[in-house]
């Protein structure tokens, strides 16, 4: 059951899919004395609306007669998958030394034993029954539930209801359905709230929106346009998106404009850890864009890769760098209900820990905790929003692969009892013993035979939640530390300091002349330290360079008509933007940088204030080129704030050819393009997947 978005009183001008949150005689209670979600059907596709759920789930309740032969089910025969177990190689939970979770605290000490990995193993057939924590490889690697392999599910449920959002305000609850990652959470999204709109072809003003931050993750951009969709940028802070004031979400949808098409009602933000800025938004303006978010009745789809990322260390040092004295008094981590480990109640919290009316749609993903190549996430919402994606994935991805699954699940939960002898695994192969819940493990028992069990069962090494959560306190720790290195160093580097030596005047008490030294300080970037994250943020001050609105002529140009070259007017700020990336990317420097073009919302955003930015990944680079990267970096452009000849800007640019012209980030891959391959290059740019 969900509650119903009201009318606001007086404002009979707006439809209700357009209506604030407006509550007559307070809002609808469940069983738990919390209140129940919102129903957002109006919000979904006519595609997402006409879905039905799959025929041969609801055929599932006849395979639990007890002692059924199944011949309904078309899977095969589990004795001829060619796999008798799966094995890795595991690293212990303690492997990574952790970081303070408060700035002031003691450091941990690293235990060395914990270096040694560890053995895992899926074995052919586990001895557990209960099917949500049984794992082996006659189940992974069978047809299974569109929601995700039973165990995984079941655990990821856990974490995320019990310790991630243990706080949910609405009743009964989030529900979890496994991805294969974050971008097929964010297109399984798309697909339940946006009909596809094509121009000439559809009204304009039925066109839809996304909002989101003025820089973001290009991948959406990818994801979102070829729908149709409009790209609505809302302009950001230190703190992240702005929630009042001239180009702040309350200011861009009370403003809209119907004309150019719907007013947005999906957002799409990245809170803690922003990619590529590195904010994380605080809990107050979390609220105020909530707040704004209920009474235009917007969606919020919340991107969390990085949500364990969150540096103490860089808020203690970005208030060092303001001249902040005093301890500011810290909002995060006031939670109503504790996670239950320290580390997790020290982050910020999630928009879930406030979603009263169940608006929140969170995409978490495995690749930045295990790794990308996992293509394993989850997405978090009401129950009624997870059964509608359900839907879509029932005939699209299914559930994802089976040898990932089990593989991260026999990871993260721990141990398991021995396999069965074969006698008892004969018998229970034909005979339905689980509960009426795991319908799924009836549906897979239609084989007549299960193999035999495996010599290696489980090992039993398996983390368990507490050694989950051990596990990203040692990968914060490890990324911390990273990103510390690379600050210090680039604080050291952000100003170029020249002096002169000027004759002054006669000294009137010696009678001899004297000389003084004019110190010069150049600002040559400047930036926040990342207090999540992956990324550095720059911002390079280009117009402080001695070629800053300097004429040049470019010799691309003397292909022109009738052979005449253009002048170019002045060597502008992309110019000089496009100039270094170009430059860092030559001997002896050998760096590769992300230009901000390449994250910026909209082509407007990127001629305006795209080319100012720099983003530079201090995650993927080997431990040696975290200090080494980000020292050529430093004297890369201080070496270049050092050009006084035009020419050598002007061959620079001229490498580019016509990609000077490309629209959006073109130019910018086509430097990246050229880098890539050069030998002993130190790539900072982290653009790959990021």
């Amino acid at each position: 059951m969900s509650r119903i978005i009201p009318i606001i009183p007086g404002s009979s001008s707006l439809t209700m899919s357009e209506s604030s949150v407006a509550y007559r005689g307070g809002p609808q209670l469940g069983a738990d004395g919390k209140p129940l979600p919102l129903d957002f059907t109006h919000h979904l596709s006519e595609v997402t609306k006409r879905r039905q759920a799959s025929l041969i789930k609801q055929y599932y309740r006849f395979f639990q007669i007890p002692g059924i032969k199944n011949l309904a089910g078309g899977l095969p025969n589990t004795k001829f998958f060619p796999f008798e177990t799966l094995e890795a190689q595991s690293a212990k939970p303690e492997r990574w030394q952790p970081t303070p979770n408060h700035p002031g605290d003691k450091d941990n000490k690293k235990d060395p034993a914990a270096a040694e990995p560890t053995h895992i193993t899926v074995p052919t057939v586990s001895g557990e029954a209960n099917p949500m924590k049984r794992v082996d490889v006659a189940t992974a690697l069978q047809y299974g539930q569109a929601n995700g392999y039973p165990p995984l599910l079941d655990w990821v449920r856990k974490f995320t209801r019990d310790h991630l959002h243990p706080d949910a305000p609405y009743s009964g609850g989030p529900d979890v359905i496994l991805t294969c990652g974050s971008t097929d959470g964010f297109a399984k999204t798309l697909e339940m709230f946006v009909n596809p709109w094509i121009d000439g072809l559809n009204d304009p003003r039925e066109r839809p929106g996304l909002l989101c931050e003025t820089f973001v993750y290009g991948n959406i951009l990818s994801q979102a346009e070829p729908k149709g969709v409009q790209i609505v940028p809302v302009k950001a802070d230190a703190k992240g998106m702005l929630a009042t004031g001239p180009g702040g979400l309350e200011d861009v949808l009370k403003n809209w404009d119907v004309n150019k098409g719907r007013r947005p009602h999906l957002m799409y933000t990245v809170t803690l850890g922003h990619n590529p800025t590195g904010f994380v938004i605080p809990v107050s303006r979390r609220k105020e864009i909530y707040a704004i978010c209920s009474r235009y009745d917007v969606i919020i789809v919340e991107d969390e890769p990085y949500w364990y990322l969150q540096f103490p260390s860089a808020t203690a040092a970005n208030m060092a760098k303001a001249g902040t004295l005093k301890q500011q008094e810290q909002e995060i981590s006031k939670r109503t209900v504790s996670t239950g480990y320290p580390f997790l109640d020290s982050l910020t919290p999630s928009y879930v820990s406030i979603d009263v009316d169940g608006r929140v749609v969170r995409l978490d993903t495995f690749s930045k905790t295990i790794a990308p190549g996992c293509r394993l996430g989850w997405i978090t919402a009401q129950p009624a929003l997870i059964d509608r994606l359900a839907r879509i994935a029932e005939t699209s991805t299914q559930q994802p692969s089976g040898f990932v699954q089990s593989l991260v699940a026999e990871l993260v939960m721990g141990p398991q009892p021995e396999a069965p002898s074969s006698s008892s695994s004969s018998s229970s192969s034909t005979t339905a013993t689980t509960t009426p819940s795991s319908s799924w493990s009836l549906f897979r028992s239609s084989s007549s035979s299960v193999p035999q069990p495996a010599k290696d069962t489980p090992s039993g090494s398996g983390w368990q939640m507490s050694g989950w959560i051990r596990w990203l306190e040692g990968l914060r720790g490890m990324y911390e530390r990273r990103m510390n290195r690379m600050c210090t160093i680039l604080d050291s580097g952000s100003s170029l300091i020249s002096s002169t030596t000027r004759l002054r005047a006669t000294n009137s008490s010696s009678g001899t002349p004297g000389d003084w030294d004019v110190i010069t300080t150049t600002p040559l970037y400047t930036y926040s330290w990342p207090e999540g994250g992956m990324f550095i943020w720059l911002r390079m001050h280009f117009d402080s360079h001695p070629l800053w609105q300097h004429p040049v002529f470019f010799a691309k140009n003397s292909a022109g008509k009738g052979g005449e070259g253009e002048k170019t007017k002045v060597i502008d700020g992309p110019t000089l933007s496009l100039a270094l990336m170009l430059f860092l990317t030559l001997k002896p420097h050998l760096v590769l940088v992300s230009g901000g073009n390449m994250f910026s919302a909209t082509p407007e955003i990127g001629k305006e204030i795209g080319w100012q930015y720099f983003r530079l990944c201090f995650a993927a680079v080997s431990e040696e080129d975290v200090d080494s990267g980000a020292q050529r970096f430093v004297d890369g452009v201080s070496a270049f704030w050092k050009i006084t000849d035009a020419k050598v800007i002007e061959k620079l640019v001229e490498k580019l050819g016509e990609d000077l012209d490309a629209p959006g980030g073109e130019a910018l891959m086509a430097v990246m393009g050229q880098a890539q391959e050069r030998e002993g290059m130190n790539n900072l740019g982290g653009w790959l997947g990021c």
